[in-house]
């Protein structure tokens, strides 16, 4: 692959205005259609066979033998709790067939302005899926100033994993104002609302196994913490980029401290709106002695943190 050029803009989406957008452009080596092709696959290969109306499966057993530590969902809350395995087909969580007549009564909730909602539990749960994928999904949210470098750690980070075959997504604050939060201004009403989607999607990908980057100034303790307390404990990693501001200020690489400073910014990070340091971080990266690492060796720390802990395996 070989890229050809690199394209950066402002643009305004909805009530987001001063985000950024690269536009990479790419040549692809073409690719012959035959290679895509699906090859027709036997029915045992899925692990099923149908007999007139029954239909007998010998995946579900194996599954369900899996023992492992599990992340329950009770009324937007978090809790880790053991489950036994299910030695046969019958032996299935009750909540896998609420969706059927007589089959159990399903516990009702109320969240927020929702009202009788229902947690619809899946016998596949996190565990399998990070015993598919060979990692332990969570969440490493990167805190900072602009121009911290929050951004160029995510991608680096996110590259050092991909080498070592780990799947991982990334959450910049700037792409997720591009859609998803596009209706969100930057008002410190807006800026908790912005925080709080993000933290709620970060949380759907460490369920899905994945590990997820979310890379924002997410300036006050109080929205992280919300974010740190929709997981489970382990779950939830801070990374703080501990970079002074006039470092940041200096560098400056979207011209937004100097538009804060002519005012043509209003309630800009670090000049006339607060930034919360962290206080209790799993990672702290700072200059050393003045000078800045690469990229590529903050990842390296923060990936041999996760390594250490066992986050990149099963």
């Amino acid at each position: 692959m070989i890229i050809r050029s690199l394209r950066f803009k402002m643009v305004a989406i909805g009530k987001c205005s001063s985000i950024y957008r690269t536009s990479p452009e790419f040549d692809f080596p073409e690719t012959s259609s035959r290679k895509l092709g699906l090859s027709k696959l036997p029915g045992k290969s899925f692990g099923f066979s149908v007999s007139s109306s029954e239909v007998k499966t010998s995946f579900i057993g194996p599954l369900r033998a899996i023992e492992a530590s599990r992340t329950s969902h009770v009324n937007g809350k978090a809790e880790k709790f053991q489950r036994a395995g299910c030695d046969s087909n019958e032996d299935l969580p009750t909540n896998d067939c609420n969706g059927f007549a007589g089959k159990g009564v399903p516990q009702m909730s109320t969240i927020g302005n929702s009202t009788n909602i229902v947690w619809h539990k899946c016998s596949v749960e996190k565990c399998d899926r990070e015993e598919l994928l060979q990692q332990w999904g969570c969440v490493i949210w990167v805190t900072g100033l602009s121009g911290s470098g929050k951004s160029t750690l995510a991608c680096a980070l996110a590259r050092g994993l991909h080498a070592r075959e780990k799947l991982t997504y990334i959450l910049d604050g700037d792409n997720v104002r591009h859609g998803l939060n596009c209706d969100l201004s930057f008002r410190a009403e807006d800026r908790a609302e912005n925080i709080r989607r993000t933290g709620e999607v970060a949380k759907l990908f460490a369920d899905a196994g994945v590990i997820c980057i979310a890379s924002l100034i997410s300036p006050y303790r109080k929205e992280r913490d919300a974010c740190r307390a929709l997981l489970a404990e382990g779950d939830f990693i801070e990374v703080f980029m501990d970079v002074p501001l006039h470092v940041c200020e200096a560098r400056d690489p979207k011209g937004l401290y100097k538009l804060a400073r002519a005012g043509k910014i209003k309630g800009f990070t670090g000049v006339d709106d607060p930034y919360e340091p962290p206080l209790t971080s799993e990672i702290v990266l700072r200059q050393n002695q003045g000078l800045c690492d690469s990229p590529d060796d903050l990842a390296d720390i923060v990936i041999s943190y996760l390594d250490k802990k066992g986050y990149l395996k099963a």
